[in-house]
């Protein structure tokens, strides 16, 4: 069965288009990427979906309380297949997107919500992940995928990737080169879901060696 994926992404991207070329070149395990969702109508990740021939959906978030927003946003989702609660089916995939989610959204989409971070989580979680690595003068970085929950970036680790910190860097070299494991990491955790190889067990995320 065809693993529906949605995706919500607020800028640039290109996690979100690491998605489509894995997707295109049949590394998705079955998994079909059916829309883009974004709160932002500037985003270049709409202009990523339409060349992919993906459906895209914006949701301004301006003059709304953050329930309200969402509530728009799981009225799309169910819309594309993807209804909220334990039997509901289908993945929701945060790929820089820059907003907090509430908790009734965490809760309706409870373990099949994950999202990508550019660091070791759970050390530097926020929106600054780069800065503050090389403020703490940590000489190794990388990312993690997890699960989301009601925290900020403190979810379930699904996996991670790592990179050197190297001397000279400053914030763009560092997040280009995690950037590029990131585009590996996010892809793995789809097809690692899609293929059910994921157990929660408390926090503790088992993947199951491929058969």
């Amino acid at each position: 069965m065809t693993l529906k994926v949605a995706v919500m992404a607020s800028g640039g991207g290109t996690d979100f288009q690491s998605l489509i070329d894995a997707q295109a070149k049949g590394e998705l395990a079955g998994a079909e990427l059916v829309v883009l969702i974004t709160n932002n109508p500037e985003a270049y990740a709409l202009e990523r979906a339409t060349k992919a021939g993906i459906p895209s959906v914006v949701i301004p978030h301006l003059g709304k309380s953050r329930e309200a927003f969402d509530a728009e946003v799981m009225e799309k989702l169910e819309w594309f297949g993807l209804s909220p609660g334990t039997k509901g089916e289908g993945l929701v995939v945060l790929a820089g997107f820059m907003r907090l989610l509430s908790a009734g959204f965490v809760t309706a989409y409870n373990h099949r919500l994950i999202n990508i971070h550019p660091a070791l989580l759970p050390s530097f979680p926020g929106t600054h992940a780069h800065r503050d690595v090389l403020a703490y003068g940590c000489k190794v970085s990388g990312c993690t995928v997890h699960f989301v929950d009601e925290g900020t970036d403190s979810g379930p680790v699904i996996l991670q990737r790592t990179v050197p910190v190297l001397e000279g860097d400053d914030e763009a070299s560092l997040g280009a080169r995690v950037l590029v494991e990131e585009h590996k990491a996010l892809p793995e955790a789809v097809r690692l879901f899609a293929t059910g190889r994921l157990t929660l067990e408390g926090r503790i995320v088992h993947v199951t060696p491929p058969a």
